[in-house]
């Protein structure tokens, strides 16, 4: 995974150049995928393995997008807030410090995680004989899915099974805290390769506090939208936030102003032009999220995004 946010920046047509203006657009293979997906998730009847979980408040404030240098990231948005703490992994030989868990592949593996452990009812979670197995268990070939294949799956899921998370957010007038390892166990695998199955644990288990939080906080997806837009881990924010929030709306729209979508979405972006980057980018992803979230209502307007009230991506319960 390259170390800055991998937002695709590729318009949703992409034309031929100005010498054959004759030529038919050109549709790049990201945009065909997700075009693809769209139509399928529109005209499909999903099935319970199109089914997937977030927890809500990873829905409002999610991982990093890009690295951070540091043992510690923080975001707020509103009265939910996500604090993670990097943690050190023993090797065998010695302690071995992690870095903060980033981009698509945590988002993709904690959304896998969350999913088997609410359909079985425990915290304790197969993942295949082999890491190249479980990552064919998220919807991806080995060395496939978001930049970096298998090397970057690796790199993520060791910083992800080290780290602490704090969850906080408030509930009428009480104000909680979740604070503690997602993954209350995993055998860290000490080969380079996806292929040793000695290696790899075939099972994780969630830590009770985080499970018992998620059973409360779950907010259903559409997995093969979740795929569709893993080479973005905006455009996933994007979409997890839409899945989040659209759904809850009664009455009136919601508009969102560039000003709090910054806050929430693009507190990476620095610079005299901070703003106007990211609006440019997270249009981007905006647009992404909504090809694969058809049912969504959601306009640009002048001074931000319009929120109106949508069916859920996917029925909770099918």
């Amino acid at each position: 995974m390259a170390a800055h946010d991998d937002t695709r920046t590729d318009n949703v047509i992409e034309t031929t150049s100005a010498s054959a203006p004759e030529s038919p657009p050109r549709l790049s293979a990201h945009t065909s995928k997700l075009i693809t997906t769209g139509v399928d998730i529109e005209t499909d009847t999903p099935t319970d393995d199109d089914l997937t979980y977030m927890h809500s408040i990873m829905c409002q404030v999610g991982f990093p997008r890009k690295a951070v240098f540091g043992d510690e990231f923080e975001r707020v948005c509103g009265n939910a807030a996500l604090g993670i703490d990097a943690g050190r992994l023993w090797n065998g030989k010695a302690f071995v410090r992690q870095p903060i868990p980033f981009g698509p592949w945590p988002r993709l593996i904690m959304a896998y995680l969350n999913t088997a452990a609410l359909r079985s009812q425990s915290p304790d979670i197969e993942v295949g004989a082999s890491a190249s197995e479980f990552i064919r268990m998220l919807g991806k070939q080995h060395g496939g899915g978001p930049r970096g294949g298998y090397t970057s799956f690796r790199k993520q899921m060791l910083a992800l099974s080290a780290c602490q998370l704090t969850l906080g957010f408030t509930l009428g007038d009480k104000a909680i805290t979740y604070n503690g390892s997602p993954v209350y166990r995993f055998e860290a695998w000490l080969s380079n390769t996806g292929h040793q199955r000695t290696l790899w644990p075939g099972a994780i288990t969630l830590s009770q506090k985080y499970f018992d939080t998620l059973k409360q906080h779950a907010v259903p997806l559409d997995l093969r939208a979740l795929n569709a837009l893993s080479g973005s881990a905006l455009a996933m924010d994007a979409y997890a936030m839409l899945s989040q929030r659209l759904r809850r709306i009664e009455g009136r729209p919601v508009k969102l102003h560039w000003k709090n979508l910054q806050a929430q979405f693009g507190q990476d972006y620095t610079g005299k032009n901070a703003a106007k980057d990211f609006k440019r980018t997270f249009k981007i992803a905006l647009q992404q999220a909504l090809v694969v979230y058809p049912q969504a209502k959601v306009k640009l307007v002048t001074g931000g995004v319009l929120l109106m009230a949508s069916p859920p991506p996917i029925p909770e319960k099918l």
